[in-house]
């Protein structure tokens, strides 16, 4: 088995906004040489999120607004009594931080609209870190 690890940085200036990763994580895959496995999409923020879904600038519009509508800024959070941001930690505590895929033959296995996301819920932000992590064989 072999672990192939690689990261990459994305800079938002937006609040709450989705950045499509898909080539950047393809191209780890590429980089790689795994034939079959999986990969890991991490993203190593509390405040940040990963996710799949078609990038359709009405969908992409929707997600974002139902994401605030469901973590709504200011809804009197405790956390906000220390920075503020309770509803993006909660945003990506229960959207997730990380996502796995399958690859076959050197390929990210996904469906025809699925695109890598990271979803921002607390930016903008100059720097966030995606970690790539490619096993199998």
């Amino acid at each position: 088995m072999v672990v192939f690890q690689d990261k990459f940085e994305i800079s938002t200036s937006k609040r709450t906004e989705l950045v499509d990763v898909t080539n950047k994580v393809e191209s780890i895959v590429g980089k790689s040489k795994i034939k079959n496995g999986i990969c890991v999409v991490f993203v190593p923020h509390a405040t940040a999120a990963v996710m799949l879904n078609e990038n359709e600038r009405g969908l992409v519009s929707d997600i974002i607004n139902k994401v605030e509508k469901e973590f709504p800024a200011g809804a009197g959070y405790r956390h906000d009594r220390i920075d503020d941001n309770a509803d993006s930690h909660l945003a990506s505590a229960f959207i997730g931080q990380s996502k796995t895929l399958p690859v076959n033959n050197g390929q990210l296995i996904r469906g025809t609209w699925q695109q890598i996301f990271v979803l921002e819920v607390d930016g903008p932000r100059s720097s966030r870190n995606v970690v790539v992590t490619v096993i199998g064989e």
